[in-house]
């Protein structure tokens, strides 16, 4: 993580705009030809003693979820239960898969399924339970919003 202060500022400067981490992560590639991990990109932002801002706090009984289908037990939307064919749904393992600091499942808009890690390295994996599914980019960056947001809640 070897950013100039010129770069350093840049993404003070967006986090003050309110860019998630994804979108951190995005800008740092597109704009200025750096490739961090996400864990990477978490890290740079606590070095340089930045907080990402909040989301706004969701009214009880309002779903967390980027569909509008029914809430699950959790307040999340579960994928019977969506009725949106553009919601992306994630859930976090209770106990974590061997080799990664997390994981857990994603359900795209298609309505399939695959596996998510981010392993010791801070690289993001998914595993599809379809051999040779691909997910559209817009669910890809749905499933990285909500990702990131749902690991901030838990303090990871």
């Amino acid at each position: 993580m070897n950013l100039d202060e010129s770069q350093r500022k840049q993404v003070a400067q967006w986090i003050v705009q309110g860019a998630k981490l994804s979108e951190i992560q995005n800008r740092l590639a597109s704009e200025l030809g750096v490739r961090l991990t996400y864990m990477e990109v978490r890290l740079l932002v606590d070095d340089l003693k930045l907080t990402p801002k909040d989301p706004e706090p969701t009214k009880p009984g309002q779903s967390t979820s980027l569909g509008t289908g029914s809430p699950g037990r959790s307040g999340r939307q579960t994928p019977e239960a969506s009725a949106s064919p553009a919601s992306v749904s994630l859930s976090v393992d209770q106990v974590t898969r061997p080799g990664a600091m997390v994981s857990g499942k994603v359900t795209f808009s298609d309505r399939n399924q695959a596996d998510w890690y981010i392993d010791q390295t801070g690289r993001l994996g998914v595993v599809p339970q379809k051999q040779g599914y691909r997910p559209t980019a817009s669910d890809l960056e749905q499933f990285q919003r909500e990702l990131e947001s749902e690991l901030s809640r838990l303090g990871l």
